[in-house]
């Protein structure tokens, strides 16, 4: 058995989740419910749950800032919110799960189906400060997970991003490239689109770094590090949109 707790300002919210879990997950047990961050983060500490249910948007202190100034992390996180924004990319960055409200019942179960019955996931703790770390300062630098650890870029250090099979190597103004076994697509979704463009299946750009273009059947971008990224011809007429050249 699993004990959770659910963390949600509406009261409508905690009820409608209660009865699905109750009807439709009989292996979590609910140990409490709070109404605000602030209480959410007193039931942590008393409960010790291994699930919480999380919502985004609450008054006061909303689910990111509580997220800031927990203590214990040991703990399967679940997001809930009644909103699809630009959050949501950051947490399935960090691959946590959310649902999105009125919860649908399948995806609650298989959510709750995801979580192991008998540990918790080491890496939750590090998941859980890469997105904190994303979320607080999702404009300017990027968290990312590696087999050394938690690493932290600014964004404008980062030149080109290379898909690699099922990995992406990032090169960078100061540091040897970095190989990270995410997609790239997880990377497209979270970096800033007014900074960063994908001209390529295989590639996405730091635009400040575009030393040249050359013209072709879609072209060729020179960056200032002297690597070459190929546009494909899909991509061509919006990247010279970009440019400023159609």
């Amino acid at each position: 058995m699993l004990t959770a707790i659910i963390i949600d300002d509406e009261a409508k919210g905690r009820m409608a989740l209660r009865q699905k879990l109750k009807e439709y997950c009989p292996g979590i047990q609910l140990e409490g419910e709070a109404e605000d961050g602030e209480e959410g983060l007193k039931l942590i500490e008393e409960y010790q749950p291994d699930i919480v249910f999380l919502d985004i948007e609450m008054p006061r202190l909303n689910g990111f800032d509580m997220l800031l100034r927990l203590q214990r992390k040991d703990f399967h996180l679940i997001f809930t919110t009644a909103y699809d924004h630009y959050a949501i990319k950051a947490i399935r960055f960090a691959a946590f799960d959310y649902l999105l409200k009125p919860v649908d019942i399948e995806e609650l179960k298989t959510a709750v189906g995801k979580i192991p019955h008998n540990t918790l996931e080491t890496s939750n703790g590090q998941r859980l400060e890469a997105l904190a770390h994303n979320l607080r300062t999702a404009l300017n630098k990027i968290a990312i997970s590696t087999l050394e650890g938690l690493l932290f870029f600014d964004l404008d250090d980062i030149i080109h991003i290379e898909a690699q099979s099922n990995y992406t190597v990032f090169s960078f103004t100061n540091r040897p490239r970095l190989t990270v076994s995410k997609t790239l697509k997880e990377f497209e979704e979270l970096l800033p689109p007014e900074q960063f463009f994908r001209p390529h299946h295989s590639h996405i750009i730091n635009l400040q770094y575009i030393k040249k273009y050359m013209k072709g059947d879609g072209g060729q971008i020179e960056l200032q590090n002297g690597e070459l990224v190929d546009v494909s011809r899909k991509k061509k007429e919006e990247f010279l949109k970009l440019l400023g050249m159609k």
